[in-house]
């Protein structure tokens, strides 16, 4: 009882992880990267749809991107999409692709992105504490009901603090990372 409880909250937070590591790679940094329209839907025939679906997306030097679509028709839907995005980018035409070359980040833009990535840091702790707090709950509960032993119910929390401190670590060390990727010039 008490490992499948630590087990689901190692798992909650593991996704945790996962999900900050997907929002730090879509926050734009001095170079280019597919990770960066991650996030980006487009309004293709009425429906919102990523970006990734409907367009073939491309990373050929370190400041430039190329969009290609799939169907040459959502090409002006794909256009209004990256220019209505918090990117800050502005995709020319070519006939065939969008290309758009990532302008370099101003002082201020990277001091912005810094905090939001530190907000998106927060949002990942919040959540594994919460994972935390809930297992928490349920040794607490299994105890009281008789279930398992007190012993066993204070070895499971050192256990549940330990798993917590390595997954707020793990986040902290992800957010040093991009930070540092932010603020190089």
């Amino acid at each position: 009882m008490i490992d499948e409880i630590l087990l689901e909250a190692e798992e909650n937070m593991d996704r945790a992880i996962a999900v900050a590591k997907d929002n730090f790679a879509s926050i734009r940094s001095g170079q280019a990267s597919a990770a960066m329209f991650a996030n980006i839907t487009v309004d293709y025939y009425g429906a919102p749809t990523p970006l990734q679906q409907i367009a073939a997306i491309s990373v050929p030097e370190a400041r430039m991107v190329l969009i290609s679509p799939y169907d040459a028709s959502a090409k002006k839907d794909i256009e209004t999409a990256l220019r209505n995005s918090d990117l800050g980018v502005n995709p020319s035409d070519d006939g065939n692709v969008l290309r758009i070359v990532m302008p370099q980040l101003t002082e201020e833009r990277r001091r912005d992105y810094v905090k939001l990535a530190k907000s998106k840091a927060e949002d990942a702790r919040v959540t594994v504490r919460n994972m935390r707090r809930k297992a928490k709950d349920q040794i607490d509960s299994a105890v009281k009901d008789g279930e398992v032993g007190e012993d066993e119910g204070s070895r499971a929390e050192k256990e549940l603090d330990g798993m917590t401190k390595k997954h707020v670590d793990a986040v902290d060390a992800l957010l040093a990372s991009k930070e540092s990727e932010l603020l190089e010039v």
